[in-house]
């Protein structure tokens, strides 16, 4: 979206070293990406990053209003809370859909926010072996708030880790070897030092949680938490030793409740220029006239799964559990990413840590020719997938 830097890259690209990235990356720990890494990063030009940076702060600023604490108490079902919450997430993700103004000007629109952990440690390797094959310039940089690699990495063993010791922290996942995004448990040991270990591997003495490396039986202090409730609801055939929702003596990283609390169920509370009108679908007292231009989500899903793009007033009548549904004014992405042939456009994610207060310290984009965002709309394309920002210092 930088001009000169967009023409820049496009001049000097080349098919050989898009493939020397894509080994690079899959060659790190001897592993194929599961997902689709784009050809190109993207250039963010300042009065857009102003603009970013602007919407990220109303926002964050919102969600540590009492009013929204408040609120969000009702997003959390009982039957699923957790105890010892933490008075704010110790992550956060922003997703900033790229669009047009009515006047022609690029502004960020909130596709959703996550009180969940993010690719933290990939998108370091990523900027990493994107440096390493095309010329991206010192003088721009993809963290934010004046990191560089080194602070990165100890900001996030700070958040992550905090006083245990490594060896006492462990990342958790359902079958992580199985998971799209294993690249990124992997570069989190490479960076951080603590282990990923299964859910099912875990046992329980007490209130007390342990694993097993290496033939020893080790504590777990602290869990950089990657299991998504939703996914382990349905894995019915997964066997383990606790329950989330007991007493245990353990640090959650972020806590399991604000997956729940700072999620799209938050939508509807913000009132912001950079938030699409969204209410909860039982709330909706008559249907919107121009109902082809609003998109139907459940509030609880991960990676698109259970969204409805073209929504009739039928598949409304349809729904029947409508509190746990909202209807979003459709977000018109711009094609403004230039490549070969079309356009691409993109959606940016701010990744947050939440110590003792929120900061925001690096980004992660995905780019699109498809109706949506993700795999399954971007079959067969080229320039599209996971990618990175820069932006000038």
């Amino acid at each position: 979206m930088i001009k000169e830097l967009r023409e820049k890259y496009l001049n000097e690209y080349t098919d050989e070293k898009y493939k020397s990235l894509v080994n690079d990356l899959d060659t790190e720990f001897n592993m194929k990406v599961d997902f689709r890494i784009a050809e190109t990063p993207i250039f963010i030009p300042d009065d857009l990053l102003k603009e970013i940076l602007a919407a990220s702060t109303d926002l964050v600023t919102t969600l540590q209003s009492p009013e929204f604490k408040e609120y969000s108490k009702k997003a959390l079902p009982d039957e699923l809370a957790v105890p010892n919450e933490d008075a704010h997430p110790g992550l956060l993700a922003i997703d900033f859909a790229i669009c047009f103004d009515d006047n022609g000007k690029l502004i960020p629109q909130l596709i959703e926010l996550q009180g969940f952990a993010s690719l933290y440690c990939y998108q370091e390797l990523l900027n990493e072996k994107m440096r390493k094959n095309f010329d991206i310039g010192d003088d721009l940089e993809s963290h934010f708030n004046g990191h560089g690699h080194e602070s990165y990495i100890e900001k996030l063993k700070e958040v992550i880790i905090g006083d245990s010791n490594p060896e006492n922290v462990i990342l958790l996942e359902i079958e992580p070897e199985k998971q799209k995004t294993s690249i990124d448990f992997l570069c989190t040991e490479k960076y951080l030092g603590i282990k990923t270990v299964c859910l099912t591997k875990i046992t329980k003495e007490g209130k007390k949680l342990f694993y097993e490396n290496e033939g020893k039986k080790i504590p777990i202090d602290r869990i950089y938490n990657r299991v998504i409730h939703d996914e382990l609801a349905k894995r019915k055939d997964i066997k383990y030793n606790f329950r989330f929702t007991e007493e245990l003596d353990v640090k959650w990283m972020a806590h399991p409740n604000w997956f729940f609390k700072i999620s799209k169920y938050s939508l509807p509370f913000f009132k912001s220029k950079y938030v699409p009108p969204t209410f909860f679908l039982n709330e909706v007292e008559e249907y919107p006239a121009d109902l082809e231009n609003y998109v139907l989500k459940p509030l609880y899903s991960f990676a698109g799964a259970g969204v409805k793009f073209d929504v009739t007033k039928e598949d409304l009548d349809a729904v029947t559990d409508r509190s746990n549904y909202i209807l979003q004014k459709k977000v018109k992405y711009a094609p403004v990413v230039q490549t070969p042939d079309i356009p691409a456009t993109a959606e940016l994610r701010l990744l947050y840590v939440w110590k003792d207060k929120p900061e925001l310290i690096n980004n992660l984009v995905r780019l699109s020719k498809g109706k949506m965002m993700g795999v399954d709309f971007n079959k067969d394309k080229t320039w599209v997938g996971s990618s990175i920002a820069y932006f000038k210092k």
